[in-house]
């Protein structure tokens, strides 16, 4: 999944297809008609709330999707306390926490020879030792 352009309604479609979802139950449990349910899956972007009910009805995190997203394209930036102040102290997370898609999409992104371990390590901000660790650990699995 590439998490650059997020289409959220056509994620919704396809997760609707995989579970073979009738088209009335999720208008039963969203209160929508058909038309509207079709619009949705046309949709770039979705009200956070009706998200929650797509989230909970296909019981998948569609917010996971923005969240690797900030984890992989946001830049990091300074707090306005440190500007102020001038502070050195930092209040981001020492360690970032990664998820297994995330993971994924790193080491297809290098198995396909889209990126070198350099590009990786630039654009995403991740540790050397934690790519290298990664590679070891889940490389060889995507062989097989």
């Amino acid at each position: 999944m590439d998490f650059r352009e997020i289409n959220i309604g056509k994620l919704i479609k396809t997760r609707v297809e995989e579970l073979e979802i009738p088209l009335e139950r999720i208008c039963e449990y969203l209160g929508n008609d058909q038309q509207e349910i079709q619009k949705y899956y046309m949709e770039k972007s979705i009200d956070c709330h009706l998200l929650l009910k797509w989230s909970k009805l296909l019981e998948y995190d569609f917010f996971r999707v923005y969240s690797q997203h900030l984890i992989l394209y946001a830049p990091v930036k300074r707090t306005n306390i440190e500007l102020q102040s001038g502070s050195n102290m930092s209040y981001t997370f020492r360690k970032k926490l990664y998820t297994s898609e995330i993971i994924d999409f790193v080491i297809e992104q290098y198995s396909s020879g889209v990126m070198t371990k350099r590009d990786i390590i630039q654009r995403y901000k991740i540790p050397k030792t934690t790519l290298y660790k990664w590679l070891v650990k889940y490389h060889h699995n995507k062989k097989k």
